[in-house]
């Protein structure tokens, strides 16, 4: 059974920079053909995309968000990384990861966090 947990600050200041890192246990982030996901939820909003990271290392943005959005991943450690610059409330939500086998519907993703939540706020 594979185990995410997102980890990072929980309060970030406007115009910094949001940090999140999602660790993986009972499977590894290059098994193929997994994708690893960064999701957000807004309060009183749906699940919004914003982005992955693949097996192989390619990354992928919501267009929304990829201007200021990066996902890196350190394969000796199992992990993978969110990094939001230029922070505004808007930004505050619970932040998941989560993994799919590809395809863009909720019901793809069968592993999720347990979610973390970002105020941003000065």
């Amino acid at each position: 059974q594979v185990q995410l947990q997102e980890s990072g600050p929980g309060l970030v200041k406007p115009s910094q920079t949001l940090s999140l890192t999602c660790t993986v246990s009972g499977g590894s982030i290059t098994t193929t053909y997994y994708y690893w996901h960064w999701i957000r939820q807004p309060p009183g909003k749906g699940l919004e995309w914003m982005g992955a990271i693949a097996y192989e290392g390619t990354d992928f943005y919501s267009p929304s968000l990829k201007s200021r959005t990066s996902i890196s991943r350190d394969t000796s450690k199992n992990q993978f990384s969110l990094q939001l610059s230029s922070v505004t409330p808007e930004d505050t939500a619970i932040y998941y990861c989560a993994r799919n086998l590809g395809g863009s519907s909720w019901s793809s993703f069968g592993s999720w966090g347990q979610g973390t939540r970002v105020t941003v706020s000065s």
